[in-house]
């Protein structure tokens, strides 16, 4: 581990090309004598397994956040975890946060993920899909209700949505990749805990 100081400038330069933690830029350049290419190379090389890391970490913090949309008749309270106080305070999080409770307002998931999809629901549609597919050549039959059951599980659950401020974009984020580009920018484990959605008169 190299002793050369590094400047706090340097790991703010590093952590906005790279969007890798505070920590975790300050750690690379010390270990790489303040170079910041080798720096960020080094990064580059440890983000798999550094995501991987933090995706078993606890996330014990976070915020609550709501929307409420079309003159008060639809509400969205989501909570949203992260390891820190500190992470949780940030405008990025609460950013995310914001993103989230705007997300199950307009797209109006059902589950957070699909290992929240009760088994019993994924087998019912599976044998929707295979009734449905009774005229297709047998060996073609597995992989189209695969197909349609995974189409299914994408609506309904909202990591496997698409990002709906993305619309009009090329290359459109589902909400999985939102949470892992915060989780990565952040340099934090974080996780969409809960969300409830009410609509006025339901």
């Amino acid at each position: 581990m190299s002793t050369v100081q590094i400047p706090a400038a340097l790991v703010k330069e590093l952590r906005d090309k790279t969007g890798a933690g505070m920590m975790d830029c300050k750690r690379a350049l010390s270990e790489c004598d303040g170079d910041i290419e080798a720096a960020t190379t080094l990064l580059r090389k440890q983000g798999l397994s550094a995501a991987a890391k933090r995706s078993g970490r606890e996330a014990n913090e976070g915020t609550i956040a709501s929307y409420i949309h079309q003159g008060g008749r639809l509400g969205v309270i989501v909570e949203v975890n992260c390891e820190t106080d500190f992470v949780a305070r940030t405008d990025r999080f609460q950013q995310f946060a914001k993103d989230v409770a705007l997300n199950v307002a307009a797209m109006k998931p059902q589950y957070v993920s699909v290992d929240d999809v009760p088994e019993d629901l994924k087998q019912r549609e599976r044998e929707v899909y295979a009734e449905q597919a009774m005229d297709r050549p047998e060996n073609a039959r597995e992989k189209i209700v695969e197909g349609k059951l995974a189409k299914y599980l994408s609506e309904i659950c909202l990591l496997e949505q698409p990002f709906f401020r993305d619309a009009t974009e090329k290359n459109q984020r589902t909400m999985e990749e939102l949470r892992a580009e915060a989780s990565s920018e952040l340099g934090e484990n974080i996780t969409i805990r809960r969300f409830t959605a009410y609509q006025l008169g339901d």
